[in-house]
């Protein structure tokens, strides 16, 4: 599945670094969250649907570790990393067993159809 990503090389090299390096501790702090723990889910206050992926995670006993960067008064900034190194441009982002499978619709439709289980199996 590829993704239009800008290459390296159309990037003038005097900027590569900052590129790189901008708001990258918010995205590793997300990495090691995924590495750490089976279940992530990555939201901000103020969000409905953070709390509603959370509830569903609840109610079927998932336990799972999650992440809150600000909320939409704050931390867009810091939030936009995480929204291109995923590609993924709403929260939650919701991660299981290293993967991202999407937002709260999205882990509502493995849940309904039993593939989230088979996952964590």
């Amino acid at each position: 599945m590829p993704r239009p990503i800008l290459l390296e090389t159309h990037i003038h090299p005097a900027i590569r670094h900052e590129v790189e390096t901008n708001n990258h501790a918010i995205v590793q702090e997300v990495q090691a969250a995924i590495a750490a723990h089976a279940v992530v889910v990555v939201g901000m206050a103020m969000n409905p649907m953070p709390k509603r992926a959370r509830a569903a995670l609840d109610a079927e006993g998932v336990a799972h570790t999650y992440l809150e960067f600000g909320s939409y008064f704050n931390t867009w900034y810091k939030r936009n990393a995480l929204k291109m190194w995923t590609g993924w441009p709403t929260f939650p982002m919701v991660f299981v067993k290293g993967n991202l499978i999407g937002g709260a619709e999205n882990l509502a439709t493995l849940i309904q159809s039993g593939e989230l289980k088979k996952i964590l199996a």
